[in-house]
């Protein structure tokens, strides 16, 4: 650590050689990180590289009192390596999978969409009510209850017991729905 001190203190002050230094010490353990993360060797390497101009960019901005060096620099190398996946590989959802409001629209009616909508009528009022915002009309918990003016608790245990009910009435098609539900 000793040692490290000296070529960081060099490293601020410009000097390659200290650079050179750091960079054999700390690029395998780094580099480790970046190919695990993005499974692709000219990328993580590209990302490793990226990851050392930055710390010769700001080495003067490394402050031993707030962590190690490896951590500091791991850090940019974890940032940039995300940063890379977010441009090239989306990690967030960006496609618009709302539910259909109009009947035209929703999913096609089959045999099996009919019995389970025959299970569903068999339900309390207020049951069918729940399940109908929630899953067909594809409201929140917070804005079904609200629309139906119950507590929020009593809206969570009334679309509990509603699929218990349906569970028990229709295990088979339950589990159509929830895989249609999931691909809507």
């Amino acid at each position: 650590m000793q040692n490290d001190n000296f070529l960081i203190q060099q490293l601020k002050d410009k000097d390659e050689r200290a650079l050179s230094l750091l960079y054999d010490k700390y690029a395998g353990a780094i580099y480790s990180v970046i190919i695990k993360m993005v499974r692709d060797e000219g990328k993580a390497q590209n990302l490793l590289q990226d990851t050392f101009m930055t710390v010769w960019d700001k080495a003067e901005s490394y402050d031993a009192s707030k962590g190690r060096f490896y951590t500091w620099v791991f850090r940019i190398a974890r940032n940039k390596t995300l940063n890379f996946l977010r441009k090239v590989e989306p990690l967030i959802q960006t496609d618009d999978f709302s539910v259909h409001d109009s009947k035209e629209e929703a999913i096609s009616i089959d045999a099996k969409y009919l019995e389970l909508n025959g299970a569903i009528t068999t339900l309390e009022e207020h049951h069918k009510k729940a399940i109908e915002l929630v899953y067909f009309k594809g409201l929140t918990h917070k804005e079904a209850h609200q629309q139906m003016d119950v507590p929020l608790g009593t809206f969570k245990s009334y679309v509990r017991q509603a699929l218990k009910q349906l569970r028990k009435a229709y295990t088979k098609t339950l589990s159509v729905l929830l895989l249609i539900l999931n691909a809507l």
